[in-house]
């Protein structure tokens, strides 16, 4: 192919080449094939450093940049530094507020295109990747690998200063935040302080009871993210979370933590709807008042363990 024909598609906008998973298209079968291992997991560019590894060889390089520790691109309205201008343009977009990336399929903005690049995935039909014991599917295999974690127990990212593991690498930064005495983030309402400033966003739904996030089903809303997920399990039925005792499975982490507790000895108290365990007959009673009237049950009996 000419290198006039690749570039006149830049004008047209002509983009032949699909991705057979998720249907992105390319003007390029290199920019094809390159996208290819985001699906396949591929990472052939590795840091001499530290033997991280990349789908390419672009994201390499800006990887270097850490190891140098130079960011000379600051930000002029909070000072936080970068590695590269385009992180820095990103960046202050979030003081403006304005979110230009649109999902063409749900309307949901986005500050940075990569993101949308990934929310993108979420609307495709094809999940080649399948997990083995609850076939649960995924758009990518790295996301399957990370999920597999959940059934193994394996938790590879494990804290220098107290050795807690973790699942994944976000979760052992956020933790090791909580070592430091440091709250820089600060609700103006009742001036509680947070160490990062998600859940300084989170906490400020408390005071607004602003609740966003909105299951697609049966339309309840929530305050985060992560409380809609676990909602979401309720609906498809899925128990992630298997005890490695008795082989029972839960569709929340708590609740499983909950159970081991029966293991132990120690004397529970379970909801005869919906399973759930209490430590005390008190909860478990306050509880039961949130069915539905109809269900027929005007108390339960404390389980014996």
């Amino acid at each position: 192919m000419s290198h006039l024909t690749v570039h006149i598609r830049m004008h047209t906008g002509e983009k032949p080449y699909a991705c057979e998973v998720c249907n992105k298209l390319f003007s390029q079968i290199s920019s094809l094939n390159r996208h290819r291992r985001i699906h396949t997991g591929d990472k052939p560019h590795a840091c001499e450093v530290c033997g991280k590894s990349f789908h390419q060889q672009y994201h390499l390089n800006k990887h270097r940049q850490i190891h140098s520790g130079e960011k000379p691109y600051s930000c002029n309205i909070c000072n936080k530094g970068y590695f590269l201008k385009s992180d820095l343009l990103s960046h202050q977009q979030t003081h403006t507020g304005i979110k230009p990336y649109v999902c063409d399929i749900c309307s949901k903005k986005f500050f940075q295109r990569s993101n949308l690049t990934k929310h993108r995935l979420l609307h495709a039909e094809n999940k080649p990747y399948v997990c083995e014991i609850c076939d649960r599917g995924f758009h990518q295999i790295s996301y399957l690998k990370k999920h597999c974690r959940i059934h193994s127990g394996e938790r590879p990212h494990v804290c220098e200063i107290c050795s807690r593991a973790f699942l994944q690498k976000h979760d052992l930064m956020s933790h090791c935040l909580t070592h430091t005495t440091e709250r820089p983030h600060t609700c103006d309402t009742c001036g509680r302080a947070f160490l990062q400033k998600r859940e300084l966003i989170t906490h400020l739904r408390t005071h607004s009871n602003e609740r966003p996030h909105i299951c697609e089903v049966c339309n309840k809303s929530f305050k985060d993210k992560s409380s809609l997920g676990r909602h979401l399990l309720t609906h498809t039925g899925e128990k992630p979370y298997l005890c490695t005792l008795c082989g029972k499975s839960f569709c929340d982490k708590s609740n499983l933590n909950r159970h081991h507790l029966i293991h132990k000895g120690k004397k529970q108290y379970e909801c005869a709807i919906c399973s759930r365990v209490f430590f005390d007959e008190l909860s478990l009673n306050k509880h039961v008042l949130l069915h539905a009237q109809d269900d027929g049950i005007s108390k339960i009996q404390p389980s014996e363990w």
